[in-house]
């Protein structure tokens, strides 16, 4: 009997949560947009959240189909294998497990420092405690984590939306100024630094296609990934076109760098101080639940990856036979990947925001739009067995070919202005680290699976092939029954 995930346990909606949590509004708030409008003094950074919302979400079309039709919890492994050969998903599946990694371990640190500046005491313990809190709700089952996320996020959007209405309804100089979507605002110096922020901003919303094996309806995978890119795209526009109005384009980009203006929470001071006291409470369980949802998507792709052999079969093995409620191997695996890495760095010294948040995030960003990229051109590819006898061209052709034309601009951005997203020196060659670690990883992931084709044909011709049938895992509504 196959083991798998328990089917049908996932809403469209509780699909399109996890995507959305990942990306985490509030941190995008509160960090990504003060931080592009003080590193770029881009004006036109409302405009800039809009056109890169766009090609994510082309890239986002054959991602999606292809999730679909394979149902695949390790998404790019199962796509790349299928549409550009097995050792390309191997290499995808190990370069996609870093990304997640990379990501969701960068928040950690993130969390400690945030928690260290409001309670005090020292990051890397409350960095430990969050540990422990993802650790066990990562090893329960999904829809308890659906539940808090819903919840975290209901709450974070309407304080984007108070944001909003605060830096509007009270704008500087009086009136509203639209120059933050005026395309001149484009031709600026800074315009690839605000690119690659903007990307890492929308990086987690690819979560549905990973939980697929568990959606009550495959085909709202890709209304999750697709309208969350969408509807984030729009709600990061608008927030970071209010902030401008509520300080004055002009001098935006002077009053982020400003530590002393306190943005974003001093403008929702206007509506009164319980939204400061309740957007700064809101914003670590923002971090938390972001973490959450990226655990759950590391811990699929390991236990997916182990069930092939592909990763140690240990990996995959569960308390029940046929029905798994949380890949619980995969989950411990992550948690301890992630003690210790946040060790090492608690260890070293090293800034937890300035240098694991920053580093870390970036490389997983950089990673996972690589990965976007790549996931298109195999819909492109991918043979007719794969696209099914109802393949339409918007989305395995036409989609896919725009998606990769506008993503290769912006990957080629954000690896010119890495500098940017880290901080580092003018001329400093350390940001090329992020790229080469990205090639090394995919180099090993298909020398991997070299090995496994010399050594284990029977694994190397099951990649990205071994979803249990139709029937061979029980409904939860059966098992319950």
């Amino acid at each position: 009997m196959q083991v798998g995930l328990a089917r049908r346990t996932l809403t469209p909606f509780g699909l399109w949560v996890f995507g959305a949590a990942a990306s985490a509004p509030m941190v995008v708030l509160s960090g990504g947009i003060v931080a592009t409008y003080a590193t770029t003094t881009v004006t036109a950074l409302p405009l800039t959240f809009v056109l890169v919302a766009g090609t994510v979400a082309l890239l986002a079309v054959g991602y999606a189909a292809m999730a679909r039709q394979l149902g695949h919890p390790a998404a790019y492994y199962a796509i790349l294998a299928h549409g550009l050969g097995r050792s390309g998903g191997v290499a995808a599946g190990m370069v996609a497990v870093m990304a997640y990694n990379a990501i969701q371990i960068s928040l950690y640190g993130l969390f400690g420092a945030t928690m260290a500046d409001q309670l005090g005491g020292t990051w890397w313990v409350w960095a430990g405690l969050a540990l422990v809190v993802v650790g066990v709700l990562g090893v329960r089952a999904i829809v308890l984590s659906t539940r808090v996320l819903a919840v975290v996020l209901a709450v974070s959007l309407l304080i984007v939306a108070a944001f909003v209405l605060a830096g509007v309804g009270q704008p500087a100089g009086g009136e509203v100024s639209w120059a933050g979507f005026h395309a001149s605002g484009l031709a600026v110096s800074g315009i690839g630094g605000a690119v690659a922020f903007c990307v890492a901003a929308f990086m987690g919303v690819d979560a549905p296609g990973s939980l697929v094996e568990e959606a009550v309806d495959r085909r709202s995978v890709g209304r999750a990934t697709i309208g969350g890119v969408l509807v984030l795209g729009g709600v990061y526009a608008v927030a970071a076109f209010a902030m401008a109005v509520a300080v004055g384009p002009d001098v935006v980009g002077e009053v982020a760098a400003d530590p002393a203006s306190g943005l974003p929470l001093s403008v929702l001071a206007r509506l009164g101080n319980w939204w400061v006291v309740l957007a700064s409470v809101v914003l670590i369980f923002a971090i938390v639940t972001s973490m959450l949802a990226f655990h759950s998507v590391l811990a699929r792709y390991v236990f997916a990856m182990a069930r092939e052999k592909v990763l140690p079969a240990g990996l995959a093995r569960s308390s029940s036979a046929t029905r798994v409620s949380a890949p619980r191997g995969g989950s411990l695996m992550q948690t301890a990947v992630a003690v210790l890495v946040v060790g090492v760095f608690a260890f070293s010294g090293a800034d937890p925001v300035a240098v694991m948040f920053t580093w870390l995030s970036a490389l997983g960003a950089m990673g996972l739009l690589c990965l976007l990229l790549a996931a298109s051109v195999a819909a492109m590819t991918a043979p007719g067995r794969v696209r099914g006898p109802r393949a339409g061209v918007w989305e395995w052709r036409l989609a896919p070919a725009l998606g990769v034309l506008g993503g290769s601009v912006v990957l080629a951005l954000m690896v010119g202005n890495a500098g940017s997203l880290l901080g580092a020196a003018p001329g400093s060659l350390s940001p090329f680290l992020l790229p080469v670690i990205l090639v090394a990883t995919a180099v090993a992931g298909g020398v991997w699976a070299g090995h496994l084709r010399q050594a284990r044909p029977e694994v190397y011709a099951g990649i990205g092939r071994g979803t249990p049938k139709t029937h061979a895992v029980p409904d939860a509504i059966h098992v319950s029954i």
